[in-house]
């Protein structure tokens, strides 16, 4: 007989292999790298500029809006191949949504960005 593991046991579990996963992300995707890039050019534009709490708030969340529909964008294109390695309209249909998403979360980004920053400049 299994024995059945408790609730703590199998959450920490679930954060292992998520954090496994954005580990993976991290290490394969160029992406997510160039993500991290910008999210750290940002980061020391807000510490520098000292923008506002409110400001953090938005640009956090900005950061992890694109970086997690980047990853839900990875994951989809991953499964698409593996259900079907060939070339396959549908399937360049579902790859195009996904990353369709992801631009428009670093469009909003860009100019969510636009509004704490520019005026700082001005």
């Amino acid at each position: 007989m299994h024995k059945k593991e408790s609730f703590f046991v199998n959450r920490i579990k679930s954060v292992g292999h998520a954090f496994r996963g954005m580990l993976i992300l991290i290490r394969t995707e160029s992406s997510i790298k160039i993500q991290l890039a910008i999210a750290l050019i940002v980061t020391l534009a807000g510490i520098l500029l000292d923008i506002s709490k409110t400001e953090w708030m938005f640009q956090i969340g900005m950061i992890g809006l694109v970086m997690s529909v980047e990853g839900i964008n990875t994951a989809i294109e991953h499964i698409a191949d593996f259900v079907h390695p060939e070339h396959h309209h549908k399937i360049g249909l579902i790859k195009d949504v996904a990353a369709g998403a992801v631009f428009i979360a670093s469009i909003i980004a860009v100019i969510t960005a636009a509004i704490i920053y520019v005026p700082y400049f001005i």
